[in-house]
């Protein structure tokens, strides 16, 4: 039975007696333990790598599954939220990511494991989505997107810095990767048992069945990216054309994209609303996307071979530049909210700001590698590219927001995700991977008196190199054009009975129409 549900911030899901101060802070650690959730975690590949016998290619693309799995349920998340109650939701979140996560460490098939990469990361968007649209007038009470956005990527981009920082220690300390897994399942069993002590099912608004969600659709593109991701993970593996195997999948991608892109344009309701392509700024927009993932994809292929291949630093030495990415993304975040707050700054000027923070870490890499480099010189350079990419990947959201209408816009996340979760990182991560091959057995034939450290080095060098002239071009290009000269009003979030009455009116559309 649905119940009254209007005013001022509450959490009525709450059990009475759970004193209303802590009742937000609740879901806040709930959110931030759903994002480091996962089957299997990166700061560990290594570890895992020797214990299962698989390919580092092997457990990249389970990884990746799991990125791709949560960039997905966008489009579908309102309508979960309209149809179950809050308990639901997150009582089914966290049972299914704990199954996921227990048995990811007895199965040893490839595709299996993949599969559970993809529920865990589906379920895991599901049910930090439905613990941050709970405190969202606490976060902001005046609705504004500005402050909310970048507070909730202090949890999310945050939670990945602490992923794999708390990963790294726990699986050190106990010599055993599996160890992360099973802490985990233990903060999920806490956390679904305080889940059924502390809340209660509660509706605001009658049930919303669940009508006109395209999930083949969704499958579809999911099947799309994890193409794309595939050829850029394995293509150093089977030497790119040379494999038969990348070759099948090569031709399959763009017959996949041609059945999705043809289901999109023939059904009425769509995964994907074909409106969306022909908006006129949102290619630029994710054309930005790629360009901040291109320049912050240098530390998982170059940095990563310098530290190890080079100067042979551990992965418990590299731990700390962990907690400096994490304080990277606080002040990123807290950047992006003081300007907001400021109303009239034009978008330029705080991207231009994130994009040059970015620039700096390449620059000062590419004049600090050497093979006396001590680690406190990555310390700052670390602290700076998480900055700038906080501020870029937080402003454009708030730009994407501000052009397309509430409705659309968790499409258009999904479409940028097509960018950010995992597609872009892997096709620049092969491409430095490929870079990094070319330039070392030509540095060792060149009959410059390189050993193979020295090989490595120069190479690690002129990736660096590349990436400074290209993002020189692009910073130049971004304070050329203006992307909005004054940002005149801050467009605010709509209320949770106004969203549900746009779908309802979809919903009724769909309905007279069939």
């Amino acid at each position: 039975m649905a119940a009254p549900y209007e005013g001022p911030f509450s959490m009525p899901m709450y059990r009475d007696w759970v004193p209303k101060a802590i009742r937000p802070w609740i879901y806040v650690i709930f959110a931030f333990v759903f994002q480091l959730s996962g089957t299997w975690y990166g700061g560990a590949m290594s570890q895992i790598m020797g214990t299962t016998c698989l390919m580092r290619e092997d457990v990249t693309m389970i990884i990746m599954m799991g990125v791709v799995g949560v960039n997905m349920p966008f489009p579908f998340l309102f309508r979960f939220k309209f149809r179950f109650t809050n308990h639901q939701l997150l009582l089914t979140a966290a049972t299914v990511i704990l199954v996921c996560d227990l048995l990811s460490m007895w199965v040893t098939w490839v595709p299996l494991l993949c599969l559970l990469s993809y529920v865990a990361g589906f379920f895991k968007l599901c049910g930090t989505f439905e613990c941050i649209s709970n405190i969202r007038l606490w976060i902001s009470p005046k609705q504004n997107f500005g402050v909310f956005l970048p507070t909730i990527y202090i949890i999310i981009l945050g939670a990945m810095s602490a992923s794999t920082w708390i990963t790294q220690q726990v699986t050190y300390h106990y010599d055993n990767w599996q160890m992360m897994n099973w802490l985990m399942a233990g903060v999920f069993i806490v956390m679904i048992l305080l889940l059924l002590l502390l809340t209660k099912n509660f509706r605001f608004m009658p049930p919303m069945p669940l009508l006109s969600l395209d999930w083949l659709g969704c499958v579809l593109w999911s099947t799309v990216m994890l193409e794309v991701i595939w050829l850029f993970v394995y293509g150093e593996f089977y030497n790119w054309t040379d494999g038969a195997m990348w070759r099948v999948v090569a031709v399959a991608l763009p017959v996949t994209l041609a059945v999705s892109i043809a289901r999109m344009r023939r059904i009425r309701h769509p995964y994907i609303e074909p409106q969306l392509w022909r908006h006129s700024r949102l290619i630029p927009i994710l054309g930005m996307f790629a360009v901040a993932e291109m320049m912050n994809a240098t530390p998982r292929v170059l940095q990563t071979t310098f530290t190890g291949g080079v100067l042979h630093w551990g992965m418990l030495t590299t731990s700390v530049l962990n907690l400096w990415e994490w304080a990277g993304t606080i002040i990123g975040c807290l950047m992006v909210i003081w300007w907001s707050l400021s109303v009239r700054r034009s978008y330029t000027g705080v991207l231009s700001l994130g994009f040059a923070a970015l620039l700096i870490y390449q620059v000062v890499m590419y004049f600090s590698i050497s093979l006396s480099m001590p680690l406190e010189r990555l310390y700052v350079p670390t602290l700076l590219r998480a900055m700038g990419y906080t501020i870029f990947f937080a402003t454009m959201t708030l730009y994407l927001k501000d052009l397309i209408n509430f409705p659309a816009f968790f499409m258009a996340l999904t479409m940028s995700g097509f960018i950010r979760n995992g597609v872009v990182e892997s096709m620049f991560s092969g491409i430095y991977s490929y870079h990094l091959r070319y330039h070392i057995a030509d540095n060792m034939v060149r009959g410059v008196p390189y050993d193979m450290v020295q090989a490595v080095m120069v190479s690690v060098k002129q990736g660096y190199g590349a990436v400074c002239v290209i993002g020189v071009i692009i910073l130049l290009l971004m304070l050329i054009y203006e992307f909005q000269p004054v940002r005149l009003r801050v467009r605010k979030m709509p209320s949770i009975f106004a969203i549900r009455r746009l779908l309802a009116m979809r919903q009724r559309t769909t309905s007279k129409a069939v």
